[in-house]
């Protein structure tokens, strides 16, 4: 589900494009599903995702490293603080 090196973690991401809100949904087999407002056009999701993301865990946008742009699978890269030890700790 996800790997921590080098002080960063990396998730893998199921992203829901064209959804109602912003939200972690939960647990996809072996990713994390995220719904996303934006649609999967010209980028607009992906963007969508990395400013949801840096609002949640409280990072900067240009710390988040994203693996995948033209796949609903996904791979995220997020430095390491306190906000994502509890998300992974709620995630086990």
């Amino acid at each position: 589900m996800f790997s921590i090196k080098e002080g960063y973690v990396t998730f893998k991401i199921k992203a829901q494009p064209n959804s109602s809100i912003n939200k972690i949904a939960g647990i996809y087999g072996d990713a994390i599903k995220i719904n996303i407002k934006a649609p999967a056009v010209e980028g607009a999701a992906n963007k969508e995702l990395i400013k949801y993301l840096s609002k949640y865990f409280k990072i900067a946008k240009s710390d988040i490293i994203l693996k995948g742009e033209t796949s609903k699978q996904k791979f995220i890269s997020i430095p390491l603080n306190e906000k994502v030890e509890k998300f992974m700790k709620e995630l086990k």
